[in-house]
């Protein structure tokens, strides 16, 4: 059996952690978030408001102390998150190297390619209504730097955001809109994974017919249609095998049959299932 000790007191007002934007109230909490999320962290998390929150509403004036100099004096971020991880004693020595190595990569990353990485993660979490205004917003930056001559990271990046704004559209099943996204992120950097996404995009936008004609007009990228097509078919037979599709087959044998109460029974709790699931896509 493990156990863990904690430190300070429970906090009655919470500490929302810059980047994953996650209200903590705990020294514990505040490791494990840190931890958890080491990719999305940058130096905003460096700042007197965290001291205070650890002397005042944690009663661990000490580690506030031990940490100030970190901040006022140019101290790293995998230093400061390692001095309290340290402190604290919640993790290992290896789990610490781990993590400070994270925020060492981290380090070398633009503003631009951080903040990125930060839209990615709310892409993981399905939360694409944010996300897609999130990368506009990125790439609306972009193009101000661009104008104004700012050092820039290499044009990879900015194919790398359009693809993933056109992610986050499938995942809202904006089909012509993420084909979009993708043929953009095709045009700044010719990847083939880019065209064979905008490919994939089209297939879900139209119809059979009007997709055949769409792809006979590209002969020449027949190579990329022609493995599309496979990896459709492959995914269409596992899909086949899967509880969700059983249960749909099952509601429509239902439908069929003579117990139509249980029909709607079980199409109800689908259709609830499936609302709370857009809900929580589309929330902030």
């Amino acid at each position: 059996m493990r156990i863990s000790v904690c430190l300070g007191e429970y906090a009655r007002i919470p500490y929302c952690v810059p980047g994953p934007e996650i209200n903590v109230y705990c020294v514990e909490e505040l490791c494990y978030c840190l931890k958890e999320n080491a990719f999305l962290l940058d130096l905003s998390l460096l700042d007197d408001g965290l001291l205070h929150w650890l002397d005042k509403e944690c009663g661990l004036k000490e580690l506030s102390k031990l940490l100030y100099p970190l901040i006022h004096r140019q101290g790293s971020l995998s230093a400061f998150v390692g001095t309290l991880f340290e402190y604290t004693g919640f993790y290992d020595k290896h789990t610490i190297g781990a993590v400070e190595q994270v925020l060492k990569r981290g380090a070398g990353l633009s503003i631009i390619e951080k903040k990125k990485s930060q839209i990615d993660y709310l892409v993981t979490k399905k939360r694409y209504k944010e996300a897609i205004r999130q990368y506009d917003l990125l790439i609306g930056k972009w193009k101000e730097s661009e104008a104004e001559g700012v050092s820039l990271p290499a044009v990879s990046c900015l194919a790398a955001i359009w693809h993933n704004r056109g992610v986050a559209l499938i995942g809202l099943m904006l089909y012509e809109n993420a084909a979009e996204s993708f043929w953009k992120a095709w045009e700044i950097e010719r990847q083939e994974a880019f065209y064979r996404d905008y490919l994939a995009a089209k297939r879900m936008e139209l119809s059979e017919k009007e997709y055949v004609s769409f792809v006979a007009d590209r002969h020449e990228k027949y190579e990329i249609t022609l493995d599309l097509e496979k990896e459709v078919e492959q995914i269409t037979q596992e899909w086949e095998q899967q509880p969700e599709y059983l249960r749909l087959n099952h509601i429509r044998e239902l439908r069929k049959g003579s117990d139509i109460q249980k029909y709607y029974e079980e199409n109800e709790q689908l259709t609830q299932a499936l609302k709370s699931s857009y809900r929580s896509s589309m929330s902030v």
